[in-house]
């Protein structure tokens, strides 16, 4: 995921391949999410002309030693890049990423005398795992049970979901109902927009249906927002109901 937020003009310095000082600018400033052991993409927009010059990403100040991948050799260790040249595009992947990964990157084009840089790039990397706290709900054998999802106001007309288990990198590609699709034979999806939360059903409930659940929200831009959800199916209706009076 990205954000972008658009400067005046790019910033020419000596070429990587040159004698070298620090970027300070350019004409871009994207920020951009990934997952802990997952890749990032970032996509570089350039200006028409460039097309056949080699563009690189680099990190720090981008001296000879932080360019990390450039597109003369298309895959280096957890980095490859890509040049779309009809759409002026081209995107970098970082693969397997770690903390170590999180801070800024310079998206560059090398051209003689001084390299010109599209974009600053600033990426956060966060953990896999969600969430510091869950709703606890239970309910018992052959019945159903609703989950209640908040979400603020802002994420009114995004794309709800849920999913199993508790990493939020996978979940939407894992979702078991979308507010796109609100029904199937197990599940339903209502959103409560005035209420600003929806809600799933689950019916036909066994136990094999306990376990967490993730609520998702999908945002435009920067990662999904989650919140979480442990279920407890239990046996008979008879039972679950003696249970609870004790």
């Amino acid at each position: 995921r990205r954000l972008v937020k658009t400067e005046a003009a790019a910033l020419w310095r000596p070429s990587v391949s040159g004698s070298l000082c620090c970027v300070t600018g350019a004409a871009e400033i994207i920020s951009v999410f990934g997952y802990e052991g997952k890749e990032a993409q970032v996509s570089c927009s350039y200006d028409e002309g460039y097309e056949s010059y080699e563009k690189y990403l680099c990190r720090n100040d981008c001296g000879s030693d932080d360019v990390l991948i450039k597109t003369t050799q298309g895959r280096n260790n957890k980095y490859s890049i890509s040049d779309d040249t009809n759409k002026q595009v081209f995107t970098a992947t970082i693969s397997n990423l770690n903390q170590n990964d999180a801070g800024k990157y310079w998206c560059g084009v090398t051209r003689s005398g001084y390299d010109y840089y599209p974009a600053e790039v600033k990426l956060k990397v966060v953990t896999d795992t969600c969430c510091d706290s869950s709703t606890k709900v239970q309910s018992y054998e052959g019945g159903s049970v609703s989950i209640s999802c908040p979400y603020e106001s802002q994420d009114q007309n995004n794309m709800k979901y849920i999913c199993r288990g508790n990493q939020p990198s996978s979940c939407l590609q894992q979702a078991l109902i979308t507010s796109d699709n609100r029904q199937n034979t197990q599940f339903s999806l209502t959103d409560l927009k005035e209420s600003r939360k929806f809600t799933v059903t689950i019916t036909s409930l066994t136990q094999k249906d306990s376990g967490s659940y993730l609520c998702g929200v999908k945002r435009n831009t920067g990662l999904d927002v989650f919140s979480a959800v442990d279920l407890a199916v239990r046996g008979e209706r008879s039972k679950f109901k003696a249970e609870n009076r004790t």
